[in-house]
């Protein structure tokens, strides 16, 4: 039966050769105040040096698995079917819960949600503050939220472990928003904690190739949205951006 008043909570990290930047996601984990946390770590076999740096904290995560993979939506499916939490987040590597206290403000803002979300700083490879997300988190979350961008990111959505499934891997870049969405479409109490739960480090395979990326968003928004509104929604995200970048270079002019 689920302890309501301090669910267990799988937290995911899957990490490839990143001995740099694994330590600090590792550290935002493991001293949580929140006690009830089931820490999962999948390695896709790294040969850097991240193993190490993994293993000097074995005692503090309840399973690391090392082995090769299909990309990073395949290590993440392996997370998924080692959780045994009530809740699951992922924080790949890279990646940090806010503060040390997150977790547990998180879970005291309100009692048994299907999904709690917040927002989400942006970090730069030299670990500089770049701000809150271009798309920020909206006042109430639900399956709609996502027609004109990812609204929330995956670092800083806490969802009900029987509310998802898998990641499709047909999706090689933005499997994520489909995962998302889906259990979107199945929760009623959805928690909007008003505070930042996580820290993003910039990059990744999405941004390096972006244009695939867009394709397949496009394609998941299809599927939720429909053709016709995705169309007219997207005309709104070109205005927006449009926008956007306009009072972005006067701001830095």
């Amino acid at each position: 039966m689920e302890n309501k008043s301090s669910p267990l909570l799988s937290v995911i990290t899957v990490v490839f050769n990143n001995a740099a930047n694994i330590e600090r996601t590792v550290l935002s984990v493991i001293n949580q105040t929140y006690p009830n946390i089931e820490y999962i770590i999948i390695d896709g076999a790294s040969s850097d040096g991240t193993l190490n740096v993994i293993e000097k904290y074995r005692d503090r995560i309840a399973v690391v698995m090392s082995e090769t993979d299909k990309g990073i939506y395949d290590a993440m499916n392996k997370g998924l079917a080692l959780a045994t939490g009530d809740y699951v987040l992922f924080m790949n590597s890279g990646d940090e819960i806010y503060t040390n206290d997150t977790v547990e403000k998180v879970f005291s803002c309100s009692p048994d949600a299907d999904i709690y979300y917040g927002e989400t700083e942006m970090y730069d490879e030299d670990w500089k503050s770049l701000g809150k997300r271009r798309h920020h988190a909206p006042e109430r979350l639900n399956s709609g939220s996502f027609r004109f961008g990812m609204s929330v990111s995956h670092q800083a959505i806490y969802i009900k472990r029987n509310l998802v499934s898998l990641y499709n891997l047909d999706y090689q870049l933005s499997a994520d928003i489909d995962w998302i969405l889906n259990a979107l479409t199945k929760a009623t109490k959805i928690v909007n904690t008003k505070m930042y739960v996580a820290k993003y480090l910039v990059g990744g395979m999405s941004k390096k190739k972006h244009r695939l990326s867009l394709i397949e968003r496009f394609k998941i928004f299809n599927k939720y949205y429909g053709l016709i509104p995705n169309l007219l929604n997207h005309i709104v995200i070109a205005s927006k951006l449009l926008v956007y970048y306009v009072k972005y270079r006067r701001t830095n002019d």
